[in-house]
């Protein structure tokens, strides 16, 4: 583990009682300033046996950054020093809206978990890609991915997905198409057969000319299981790159903080089991020829291993360094190291599937 990473985790430490009694957003945007002036990272925690390909894109390792942590792209150039593989910015709208009302993030500290309806507040595409731009031209270690919605009060959402993939692309390793926050109204209603495939097809129409990115689709945990055949069918007749499995979830399992009827996605460890089900749908579906990236409640190593061997090619946490800290990226990717040994494998991504 980078002494980077330890350091971040033993300062966390001392100060996490302070975090954990302030407001969840404020507490999140005070982590961003603190971020902000770090130096630019111009390196990666990799080594052979973590190196991942996906999509013609290579990781240093799996383990990424999810969106929502770093919205307005205003730190990706500090996550790799906490020993992230790749970054995931967004989610990014055309426009810039405020989101939902306040108070929207809060805690379960109890259950471990976070519930949001934060409602895609972002400062619109177009701040973020002056900042997309220069963190471009100075260089980043990992990929970068920009995930994209819709604004809430768009007339026209197919639209809006057009317009961040010709603002966006250009700037992205690859490209996430967001149809499954429960915060927007109607949005999911996008994971629909007819209506994914209207939009997969103004994002491909969208892409530049010569130089179309990869795009992965990323999708609610709380389908059934037509909808997950349907999304399959979609995603190999598109070719999409890769599907996101999950996002946030609207059920609420038997959970113990105050905080538990608060409306808006689930997140954290509650969500672990039913995102690894989804996981394991998707790999059925597919039979494989259609990668996964694994989302949801994973917070150690075990977890992330257990999510690669059901058919993650790449994983992604966010929730769970509320409470682990921020060097969980770094201790997850020496713990595959681990594990991929233990198992008798040589590479990490030798795994994927194993279990399916």
């Amino acid at each position: 583990m980078s002494l980077f990473a330890s350091a971040a985790d033993a300062a966390y430490g001392l100060v996490r009682p302070v975090v954990h009694a302030t407001d969840g957003e404020a507490a999140h945007n005070l982590t961003l300033a603190a971020l902000q002036p770090l130096p630019r990272a111009r390196r990666a925690l990799t080594s052979p046996v973590l190196a991942t390909e996906l999509a013609g894109l290579n990781f240093p390792n799996p383990v990424g950054l999810a969106p929502g942590f770093d919205k307005d792209a205003r730190v990706a150039h500090a996550m790799p020093h906490f020993g992230f593989g790749f970054v995931e910015v967004g989610t990014l709208t055309p426009l810039p809206q405020d989101g939902n009302p306040r108070p929207r993030l809060f805690r379960l500290v109890e259950d471990r978990a976070v519930v949001n309806r934060m409602g895609f507040n972002n400062g619109g595409q177009a701040k973020a890609a002056d900042r997309i731009a220069c963190l471009r031209r100075h260089g980043l270690p990992v990929p970068l991915g920009i995930n994209i919605g819709a604004n809430k009060d768009s007339a026209d959402r197919i639209a809006d997905y057009a317009k961040g993939t010709a603002a966006m692309a250009p700037l992205a390793d690859y490209l996430t198409v967001n149809i499954s926050s429960p915060n927007t109204p109607g949005l999911r209603a996008l994971q629909d057969r007819g209506a994914l495939e209207a939009l997969l097809d103004g994002v491909a129409a969208a892409q530049p000319a010569g130089a179309a990115k990869p795009v992965f689709l990323k999708v609610a945990p709380d389908l059934e299981p037509a909808d997950i055949d349907d999304i399959v069918a979609v995603a190999i007749d598109k070719r999409l790159a890769a599907v996101i499995v999950s996002n946030t979830t609207i059920t609420r399992p038997p959970l113990a903080s105050r905080h538990a009827d608060e409306a808006g996605g689930l997140s954290g460890a509650p969500l672990h089991d039913l995102a690894l089900q989804r996981l394991r749908d998707f790999r059925r579906a597919s039979g494989g020829t259609v990668p996964l990236i694994g989302v949801g409640g994973i917070a150690n190593a075990d977890q992330a291993w257990a999510r690669i061997r059901a058919g993650a090619s790449l994983i992604q946490i966010y929730s769970a360094m509320v409470f682990e800290g921020p060097g969980l990226a770094a201790r997850i990717a020496h713990g595959l190291e681990d594990r991929a040994a233990r198992d008798g494998f040589a590479r990490v991504c030798d795994a994927v599937g194993a279990d399916a």
